[in-house]
């Protein structure tokens, strides 16, 4: 997860989700934690979306992206309980990620 959102790793946690943060590579290049994302075998969950679709463009095989946007208008905005709702319903469905990038907010 390279969102730093607390209370969203909180409920995610709190939903028995395996989380890992970013919060040791806090200003790595985002091609370093795709790189990170690829070596622990983990989908990764941003919300920086040109930067990571332009990554998943480019790294062929990885283990999923899920892309959260962020409105100005912070009403369009998903609340942290319906990101992960959202990420529940995928888990349920059993799909392969790999090589998928998926927008939860959309």
């Amino acid at each position: 997860m390279d969102s730093q959102a607390k209370q969203l790793i909180q409920v995610l946690k709190a939903e028995e989700h395996d989380v890992l943060t970013i919060k040791n590579m806090v200003g790595a290049a985002d091609s370093a934690v795709m790189a990170f994302a690829q070596q622990q075998k983990r989908v990764l969950c941003t919300r920086n979306c040109s930067d990571f679709y332009e990554l998943h463009q480019n790294t062929p095989g990885h283990f999923g992206v899920l892309i959260v946007y962020q409105e100005a208008d912070s009403r369009k905005n998903k609340s942290y309980q319906a990101i992960v709702n959202a990420i529940s319903k995928l888990e349920a469905l059993d799909l392969s990620l790999v090589g998928q990038i998926i927008v939860l907010n959309q």
